[in-house]
């Protein structure tokens, strides 16, 4: 067994960041992909229902109480009497249907939904929804679903093993739920619409401010704070405020966001911004591995002996250490793409990218919120 311990994991830049192009500006971005307005949101719908005909991967009506009584409430609402019967089915699975209700929703509009299982069924695959109400939080059905389901996986199995691909528990129903009740909202009666900014930052909010009163050519948008920006039609001479944010939602504003890295050790991703700066640092690299052998000798007795085998253990364990690339000084206004690319040029893993940046953060050089997931 052979493991690699991090020292001091930094590495000799300088030769490889040399010719290295700064990184380019953000893009651009239109002002319908910045923000939310206010009050136009949707809505969390969720109901319970059963899924049938499915090919005797249900629920076990012994572990899945719950699904046998749902079975006999269904069957007496349709007139069919079930009492005292014992309902020993496999094909029939109880569900929780999810879907989220998008504003400006109306009556006979359709919406997609989620369906899965909360009992002990394995799959599933090739089921139908029986008619199944939605309610919203005030405890209203706004939606009925029902439908054939599309499952997220696949499971097989045999007399002595299965193999499972995917959630085969858990599917999606495109367009199985009909929107029954419209949600009380009415934009047109709005006079001040709020922008709100999905990462707030006063630097965009500051542009998207000026790029909506050019564009209108009057000083309809008024930022708030770094997180909101409001729109006055009183000021524009729109009666409609729809056909306000149709004239300002295609508005393209230069985003501008804090510099953060952010990495992710258990899958060894690193995403980093293009402002992040590091300040003048020395670096130095260098491993330490040890290298730990087990080869136990066996010592038995001959054929017919008297005695006993005996396992006698063995171990080589030593200890190697890198010298690394020695200490080298990472000048000012280097930007961590940069360092990054250097890295890479070297060789250096992503793990051992991971605990460099760490170094860097902890020495008071990396000028970026370090996010670690």
């Amino acid at each position: 067994m052979i493991r690699s311990l991090t020292g001091i994991l930094l590495a000799l830049l300088l030769p490889v960041l040399g010719g290295l192009a700064d990184p380019a500006l953000a893009s651009p971005a239109r002002i319908k992909d910045l923000v939310e307005v206010d009050g136009v949101r949707g809505n969390d719908l969720l109901g319970y229902g059963l899924v049938v005909g499915l090919d005797n991967s249900g629920d076990s009506l012994r572990n899945s109480p719950f699904t046998e009584d749902a079975i006999v409430n269904l069957l007496e609402r349709l007139g069919v009497n079930v009492t005292g019967e014992q309902i020993r089915a496999r094909n029939v699975a109880a569900v929780l249907v999810t879907a989220t209700l998008p504003a400006f929703s109306r009556a006979g509009s359709q919406i997609d939904v989620t369906v899965s299982a909360i009992g002990d069924a394995r799959s599933l695959l090739g089921g139908t929804l029986v008619m199944t109400p939605l309610n919203a939080a005030d405890g209203q059905i706004y939606a009925v679903a029902q439908g054939s389901i599309i499952a997220g996986g696949i499971v097989a199995e045999g007399e002595a093993a299965s193999v499972t691909q995917g959630v085969p528990t858990s599917g999606l129903i495109p367009s199985g739920a009909r929107v029954e009740r419209e949600v009380a909202f009415d934009f047109t009666q709005s006079r001040d619409i709020r922008l709100a900014l999905r990462n707030p930052d006063f630097t965009t909010a500051a542009r998207m401010e000026a790029a909506i009163n050019q564009n209108v050519g009057a000083r309809v948008a008024r930022m708030l704070d770094a997180g909101t920006v409001r729109l006055d039609l009183a000021a524009v001479g729109i009666d409609t405020p729809a056909l306000l944010m149709a004239q300002i939602e295609n508005i393209e504003v230069q985003t501008s966001t804090r510099a953060r890295v952010v990495v992710d050790q258990r899958s060894g991703t690193i995403i980093l911004g293009s402002d992040v700066r590091i300040s003048r640092v020395a670096v130095t690299q260098g491993s330490l591995t040890l290298s730990v052998e087990e080869t136990p000798l066996v010592s038995q007795p001959n054929p017919f002996a008297d005695g006993r085998t005996v396992v006698v253990p063995r171990t080589d364990a030593q200890i190697t250490e890198d010298p690394g690339n020695g200490l080298a000084i990472v000048e000012n206004s280097v930007s961590l793409p940069q360092v990054v690319a250097g890295l890479n040029a070297l060789g250096v893993s992503a793990g051992d990218m991971i605990d460099i940046l760490k170094s860097i953060k902890a020495a008071g050089a990396l000028h970026a919120e370090f996010i670690v997931q």
